[in-house]
């Protein structure tokens, strides 16, 4: 049986002390969806761009009344969502916050799998420009594929005909009888240099259902444009990249050492300039009034405790804070 949300949530969250591990909700699969109500599932919540074992790259499932929608499509979502107990034909509605493949590189084969598996109506993808472009060459791609199974007899209805990509602005984006979306751009491509600086847009979403408000932050920096969008947020999704765990993970790969000079310096300033630290995200947190904290999108820790980082965070922000993990809900 679910739990009231706060009782869920102090269930699951706890005290911060503890190892992460030990406050661990999964969403197993098979289970009922409910019909009633918002639930937020962290699919994916790993930082790219590197692959990991055992932890699929971003992607999360929100569910308002029992309709589906994803945000972010990072490698693993597929099957993410299928640990999650959701059929994968059921998804219709996808929000990309930003083209970094850590974000995308399983939208093809999530669209892809939904049409194999008798998916009719359209798949709407809706994110910054050029979301269109990035789903119709997601259609070439997989449409050679869907040709082969059209041959096979299984399918009739042409790939192109399902997967529709919209690119939308800032304001309000999307609003449906389930949810009402809105979008900030963020500082994630502050830094960018040049020819077309500007070209590439990264948002920040909001989320409105009847009984909840949840922002994703996205991938972004210390931004006055996220912290307006999140004030009095229920949940707040923050992007949890931090140099000092990015540079050991490169150091450690040997990505590191075959960078330029020029290369190493650009990507430091990607590093600190396009994401939170955590007193940033504790204080923007404190400023937009929210309730909850949940840190996601980060690189691993040798240890696997992740404490201190809570720790930091509620030095600026006095509400509950939480790690989540893949397939846990809130």
């Amino acid at each position: 049986m679910k739990l009231p949300r706060r009782q869920f949530l102090h269930l699951a969250g706890g005290a911060a002390a503890v190892p992460v591990m030990s406050r661990i909700v999964w969403a197993q699969a098979p289970q009922s969806q409910s019909k009633t109500g918002t639930r937020l599932i962290t699919l994916g919540t790993a930082a790219g761009p590197s692959p990991r074992a055992h932890q699929a790259q971003s992607s999360n499932l929100l569910t308002v009344s029992g309709t589906h929608y994803v945000i972010d499509a990072g490698d693993g979502v597929a099957r993410r969502i299928a640990k999650a107990g959701v059929i994968v034909r059921d998804i219709g509605t996808i929000f990309i916050s930003h083209h970094h493949d850590d974000h995308t590189a399983g939208l093809g084969t999530l669209m892809s799998v939904a049409w194999d598996n008798q998916r009719t109506s359209p798949i709407n993808v809706y994110g910054p420009p050029p979301t269109e472009t990035l789903v119709k060459a997601a259609v070439q791609y997989y449409g050679i594929s869907a040709e082969s199974r059209i041959a096979d007899g299984g399918r009739s209805i042409p790939v192109a005909q399902i997967f529709k990509g919209h690119d939308v602005g800032t304001g309000a984006i999307y609003q449906d009888t389930n949810i009402k979306v809105s979008a900030a751009e963020n500082s994630h491509y502050d830094f960018h240099q040049g020819p077309a600086p500007g070209k590439h847009k990264s948002y920040s979403c909001r989320f409105e259902t009847p009984d909840r408000v949840i922002v994703f932050a996205g991938d972004t920096g210390a931004s006055e444009a996220v912290t307006e969008l999140a004030k009095n947020a229920d949940l707040f999704v923050a992007d949890t990249t931090l140099f000092e765990e990015r540079m050991k993970v490169m150091i450690a790969s040997g990505q590191w050492q075959a960078m330029t000079p020029a290369e190493r310096e650009r990507i430091t300033q990607q590093a600190t300039q396009g994401h939170m630290t955590l007193e940033d995200i504790g204080k923007m947190a404190a400023c937009a009034n929210v309730n909850t904290v949940v840190l996601s999108h980060y690189l691993p820790r040798a240890d696997g405790n992740y404490t201190p980082w809570v720790s930091e965070v509620k030095k600026h922000f006095a509400g509950e804070v939480f790690v989540a993990r893949d397939l846990m809900e809130f």
